[in-house]
């Protein structure tokens, strides 16, 4: 509190001067059970997400000698990898479509996810200092990792372009959906990276784990070969329970002009990172109020 006497005495203010008193306070308390979400505060602080995002472009690429090259370097050698010992030695059939394309079309959403959930999922116990100091939306920080991977994306995608030339490629109209595509493949790495980023608050032992979810996960997703081996219906709609069967198989069909379009794979898939991201971020909610004391 700022006494009358000071106020007197301090040069250059009058009676008119604002007191501490009349600035707005926010009163901030820990939330109870399961709460809302209030992604509206979210977007109170987007430009600290475009902060965040930026800086973790910027880290990413820090006194490397290669910088943005790695973006396009990693699908691409797992390309030729895949093209060797699946295409080659092992006959794996690629819907009609050369191996190298077919396979380097589905690891260009992959890597994006597999990266970005690996970043995410550590990125509150990375920005742990940021945390204890000052009072922001948590959510920004997972949901920044994961939109940082977007330049990357980019970045193998305009390869993906090139191949599909060299190869005589050309997409229809199905292309239209890459935007949808897309934003199922962002909302199953954020849906994720919520979970895992607040249990590993908790249990530390979360970021070995997440190599050994994301290996699994990639050969439970139709990258090295066509979803089309699963010819009954049933198991091919759990199949799809897994939304990154929808993503790499409408990309396959987006691009590539493949017959096996999504249909019935890809509502499945749909629903199943909608149920993934919602509860995500409610658990994420639900776990915010003792990440500053643990982490």
């Amino acid at each position: 509190m700022i006494s009358e006497n000071q106020i007197e005495n301090y040069p250059g203010t009058n009676r008119t001067d604002p007191l501490v008193e009349d600035y707005p306070i926010t009163l901030l308390k820990p939330s109870k059970g399961w709460t809302s979400l209030k992604l509206g505060e979210l977007w109170e602080y987007r430009e600290l997400l475009y902060f965040l995002i930026w800086r973790d472009v910027k880290v990413q690429y820090k006194q490397t000698i290669l910088g943005a090259m790695w973006a396009i370097l990693q699908p691409f050698m797992t390309m030729i990898v895949f093209s060797l010992f699946f295409g080659k030695l092992a006959k794996v059939p690629s819907d009609g479509i050369p191996y190298p394309i077919f396979s380097y079309t589905a690891l260009v959403p992959w890597t994006f996810f597999s990266t970005r959930l690996t970043q995410a999922s550590n990125s509150l116990v990375s920005g742990s200092n940021l945390i204890k100091k000052i009072y922001f939306p948590r959510l920004a920080m997972p949901t920044a990792s994961v939109l940082a991977g977007l330049v990357d994306f980019v970045l193998a995608f305009v390869v993906l372009l090139g191949m599909m030339v060299f190869y005589g490629i050309y997409p229809t109209w199905n292309v239209l959906w890459l935007p949808f595509l897309l934003l199922l493949a962002i909302a199953t790495g954020l849906g994720a990276s919520l979970w895992l980023s607040a249990m590993n608050v908790q249990f530390r032992d979360i970021r070995y784990t997440v190599p050994f979810i994301t290996q699994f996960w990639m050969f439970a997703t139709p990258i090295a070969y066509p979803s089309s081996l699963i010819e009954n219906p049933i198991l091919r709609a759990m199949y799809a329970i897994n939304p990154m069967v929808g993503v790499v198989d409408g990309f396959r069909w987006a691009l590539l002009g493949t017959d096996t379009a999504p249909g019935v794979l890809i509502i499945v898939s749909t629903l199943s990172a909608t149920v993934l991201l919602v509860t995500g971020a409610f658990y994420f909610r639900r776990m915010e109020k003792t990440f500053a004391d643990v982490v």
